[in-house]
């Protein structure tokens, strides 16, 4: 009832609506208007969009916050806060803050990242299964996982069951891995972390997991590595691998040889991408949380992309400071930093921050209502329930915070910095000094005013090294803070900023710009008098191929009045670019080693971690990769990860012998009965529907046609999956029926799907799912279908529905062989969540 009100009171728009609207807030830039629309615009389960434009989404937000600030001395007001965080240009809460804040359709939390873990180090199998529920309960709510997997036994140790013997990690990561890729958050996997140490046993059977072909594919792989076995290596000495892991007195020692070890790990990060490395020593000897270990804030693992390291069942939610707004005057002589506003708006970020804590909070005790209020026995439930009251313990605890920025590459160019310079490195780290100084002193200015975090201790604290580097920084906020306490265990980050960064309009995080200019196309109607037809492709469409700037570097040309409207050959805008700080200064040009010692710099200011990415060009030897890793080790770096052009094709090999390969996985008989999915989707302005006939959840058979009309299939917006039923007509023929649960539990059947769509629909359906059933890579297929020449706009609709649909099911990570990105026409392109997205420039396409 109290929905139905909500929604009454509230107007509805239409997609189009939204994105037209989106696309002017935007500047006509397509990408972040669609960006914004599909993920965080205000929408109901129906579909029905409540938000026209972010400026709706703003206000929203700081509703909420002010609303909290009511409740504590010298509140923010609505008006200060969005003026804070309108137009995107100082302070942007970032994914599920901005999503979910004053959100009253969905039952999310607020926190970016989780990480859980086994109470006792338990690796029985009710434990096992226990982290398994509890990682799926939080991808549900939208949440990141981590969790480590250093306390299972390793391969062959003696288990008082059946098997007798334990089978190690590898199987518990596939079971993880699995449960990933089954939960869909609002159009999108779940991501996962799991980690384990490089003393665990198993350690190398770890490392070599995602080695091969659709193995571990919902998971990024991350290994725990001490300062023992990096001295091991660099000394090439033997190191002893112990289970229970770094125990005094173990059941099972190995002694192997770091070098060979280390060498693995090299190899198959450069070959494809992973294992990322996690500096452990030193993550935990600089963790201010760890102060505090034998209270429950042990950091155990960290979020998926890295960047907090986490106690078992803490949470956290991010929010990133856009640094290129804080360059007064940028591009020109007269470019200055504005420290002053920067400080007094790292305090408000600060004090936003601990507000959505609050807010979190008040989200949780909803997500608890709900648990209670499920029809599901109470035994059934109370995994869950645990679970969320373990989050809730720890948020009220030690109310750990996500601060962060993004758009350091721009910033620096908009001084006339070129990234990766001495100059401009130092510049940086000054910059992350700042954060930190300010962000600590507003929480300690809020524990003043609310109250310190509830084990807050002076004491514990005193030898750390991140706090003793804030005392010779600022002595008299450590003297507030031994006075007054802290409001917040944890405060800083540095996260990727992907989405974040597109709305911005800036470069990304602390990385370099991809690249300054860069060329798009568009299809056009060579009809029309005013296009410009570039080329006419191989099915005779015309396209245009147009110039695109980076939205800094045309304020740059526009500063140094270059005109952004002429068309510039490839060569004038070489020397164009020559002529800019964005020379030199991309993601392509800075030195490697240079960038990983700034990342240990400002490291030394982050109290959580990095999340950064070493890319690399596709010809570098192996050796390079070693080298980065060591740089970083002795750097302070808490992680590394790298990126090889094109490494991720090195993931495809398969252990099988060739000869042994089958394209047949699927009976050659089709079951009567098929577990199925509904897909839906829009062409243009028609509504579309596919059901997908699935053996072992891989796509067995596919029909799809038009949808809500009188020639179509009507089943309501709520039903997702179903069963596909092969009958027989009166008459001996066959036809295909599809049968689902309404909400009463009760079967309704639509009988005959082959006469509700068009018969060339279905004929092609028929050739279509023949190729499925012998087991042809969807990627393949996929191709396929996109390389058939049809007449007929419906038709070519129906191909891009088919695909689109198909293309949910392609594993992440498979190489799009043969595609070029549309934004940077890179061919290092892999398949994410349905959508063709570019490891070059970050660009996904999911049409």
């Amino acid at each position: 009832m109290q929905l139905k009100t909500v929604q009454s009171q509230r107007k509805i728009y239409s997609q189009e609506e939204a994105y037209q609207s989106s696309l002017a807030y935007f500047k006509g830039d397509d990408l972040a208007a669609q960006v914004w629309v599909n993920k965080y615009a205000l929408k109901d389960s129906d579909g029905n969009i409540y938000e026209l434009n972010p400026d709706d989404m703003h206000r929203r937000i700081a509703k909420e916050i002010s609303r909290v600030e009511q409740k504590y001395p010298n509140p923010l007001s609505e008006k200060e806060v969005y003026d804070l965080i309108k137009n995107f240009k100082y302070i942007v809460p970032q994914g599920s803050p901005m999503a979910g804040i004053g959100n009253p359709y969905q039952v999310a939390s607020l926190s970016n990242c989780f990480v859980i873990g086994n109470e006792g180090n338990s690796d029985s199998y009710g434990g096992i299964m226990k982290i398994d529920q509890e990682q799926v309960q939080l991808m549900k709510r939208r949440g990141g996982v981590g969790h480590d997997l250093s306390h299972i036994r390793p391969k062959g140790s003696a288990v008082k069951n059946s098997a007798l013997t334990s089978t190690g990690l590898v199987p518990f990561m596939e079971r993880y891995s699995n449960s990933t890729r089954e939960v869909a958050q609002d159009g999108r996997r779940g991501a996962l972390m799991l980690s384990v140490s490089i003393n665990h046993p198993d350690a190398e059977d770890f490392i070599d997991a995602k080695m091969e072909q659709g193995k571990v594919t919902g998971a990024n792989v991350s290994v725990r590595i001490d300062d023992d076995f990096m001295k091991a290596v660099a000394n090439n000495t033997n190191y002893t691998q112990k289970f229970p892991i770094h125990s005094d007195d173990p059941k099972f020692t190995k002694e192997i040889e770091a070098n060979k070890l280390w060498g693995k790990i090299v190899h198959n990060a450069w070959q494809s991408a992973e294992p990322g490395i996690l500096f452990w020593d030193t993550i935990i000897n600089e963790s201010v949380p760890d102060c505090y270990a034998d209270l429950g804030y042990k950091t155990v693992s960290t979020n998926p992309c890295g960047e907090i390291p986490l106690c078992p069942y803490d949470s956290c939610r991010l929010l990133a400071v856009n640094l290129f707004s804080y360059v007064d005057q940028p591009f020109t002589k007269k470019a200055k930093f504005n420290f002053p506003l920067f400080k007094k708006h790292i305090g408000a970020a600060q004090r936003i921050m601990d507000d959505i804590i609050d807010l979190e909070l008040e989200k949780v005790d909803r997500i608890l209502e709900k648990i209670a209020a499920d029809p599901e026995l109470d035994e059934t439930k109370a995994v869950e329930i645990r679970l969320w009251e373990k989050i809730k313990e720890k948020a009220i605890s030690g109310r750990r915070t996500g601060i962060g920025i993004t758009a350091e590459g721009d910033m620096l160019a908009a001084l006339g910095l070129r990234y990766g310079s001495d100059e401009a490195n130092t510049f940086s780290v000054e910059i992350h000094k700042t954060i930190a100084v300010e962000a600590y002193r507003a929480s300690v200015h809020a524990a003043k005013e609310r109250g310190a975090f509830e084990i807050f201790d002076a004491e514990r604290e005193k030898d750390n090294p991140f706090i003793l580097r804030l005392k010779d920084a600022d002595e008299k906020l450590y003297y507030e803070m031994l006075e007054y306490g802290r409001r917040n265990i944890a405060l800083l980050t540095i996260a990727p900023t992907g989405t974040t960064s597109l709305m911005t309009q800036t470069s990304s995080g602390i990385e370099p710009v991809f690249m300054p200019v860069y060329k798009r196309r568009r299809k056009v109607n060579p009809n029309d008098k005013n296009s410009k037809v570039t080329f006419v492709d191989e099915v005779g469409d015309s396209w245009e191929e147009y110039v695109v700037f980076h939205h800094r570097f045309k304020e740059w040309m526009e500063a140094n009045d270059i005109s952004t409207e002429k068309r510039y050959s490839q060569e004038e805008l070489d020397k164009i670019v020559q002529k800019s700080p964005y020379y030199k200064a991309t993601s392509n040009d800075v030195d490697w080693l240079s960038k990983v010692r700034l990342q240990g710099a400002v490291q030394k200011w982050v109290d959580h971690s990095i999340s950064v990415t070493i890319n690399l060009p596709n010809d570098v030897p192996e050796e390079l990769v070693g080298k980065l890793y060591l740089e970083a080790w002795k750097s302070g770096c808490k992680g590394v990860t790298v990126y090889r052009d094109g490494s991720r094709s090195g993931v495809l090999i398969a252990n099988e012998p060739e000869a042994d390969k089958t394209l047949t996985p699927f009976p050659t008989k089709r079951p009567e009965v098929l577990e199925a999915d509904v897909v839906r989707f829009q062409n243009n302005k028609e509504k579309w529907i596919a059901f997908i006939g699935l053996i072992d959840d891989k796509p067995y058979e596919i029909f799809t046609g038009l949808a809500d009309d009188e020639d179509g299939i009507l089943i309501p917006r709520w039903v997702e999956d179903g069963l596909i039923i092969k009958n027989r007509n009166e008459d001996g023929t066959s036809r295909y029926d599809f049968q689902y649960k309404n909400k009463r539990g009760y079967k309704t059947t639509i009988e005959g799907l082959s006469h509700k769509f068009n018969p060339e629909f279905w004929n092609y359906a028929k050739l279509i799912s023949s190729t499925l059933r012998h087991g042809m890579p969807i990627e393949k297929i996929v191709d396929l279908i996109n390389s058939l020449q049809l007449d007929g706009e419906s038709i070519n609709t129906w191909k891009n529905g088919v695909t689109r649909a198909l293309k949910r099911f392609v594993e992440d990570g498979t190489v799009a062989t043969g595609q070029k990105c549309d934004n940077c026409k890179s061919t290092n392109l892999i398949y994410q969540e349905g959508c063709l997205t570019c490891k070059d420039c970050g660009s996904s396409k999911c049409g």
